[in-house]
């Protein structure tokens, strides 16, 4: 049996989806680093990440996951305001609609417990913690919607994300 309580799963750039706003791939500030960067303009650009550990149908085996993090940067201009969301969705079976989404609740780390902390000029690491973390069952579909709303000339760019997983098989 393997219980290991520190396993994470890093989520590239690329593995995401981008709406709104005008969106281009970019090298890092340090060689070799990809990003994803949000042109300069005044609206709301949205991030979702999907969250893929190992999954199980048996109970309490697979992923139990507790916290995720996401590294960002904001130059140029402060952000208008910087907030994330936890969905899950059930899958459902064959000829079965997907029902609604469900937001888990989770708490932001104390350097980003306020907006005033998330929208600074800096470079940002911010961990989103389960209130309840959950072991994924094999129909769970996890996706964290980060918002980024910025000024007329705040430039966002978003590194990546990492999910931090219990793994019991």
């Amino acid at each position: 049996m393997i219980h290991d309580t520190h396993v994470s799963q890093f989520i590239t750039p690329p593995d995401c989806h981008y709406v709104t706003g005008t969106w281009s791939d970019a090298a890092g500030a340090v060689a070799g680093s990809i990003v994803k960067v949000k042109a300069a303009t005044d609206q709301i650009g949205v991030v979702t990440i999907p969250i893929c550990p190992p999954q199980n149908a048996s109970g309490l085996k697979g992923s139990f996951l507790k916290t995720i993090d996401i590294w960002w940067n904001c130059t140029v201009a402060a952000m208008d305001a910087v907030t994330a969301l936890i969905h899950q969705i059930i899958l459902p079976a064959d000829t079965t609609a997907f029902p609604a989404v469900v937001a888990l609740a989770f708490t932001y780390d104390t350097g980003h417990d306020t907006a005033a902390e998330r929208l600074t000029l800096a470079q940002h690491k911010m961990t989103l913690t389960l209130t309840i973390p959950i072991f994924l069952d094999d129909d769970d579909l996890i996706q964290v919607q980060l918002s980024a709303d910025a000024a007329a000339t705040s430039v966002f760019a978003f590194h990546g994300a990492r999910a931090n997983y219990t793994l019991r098989l």
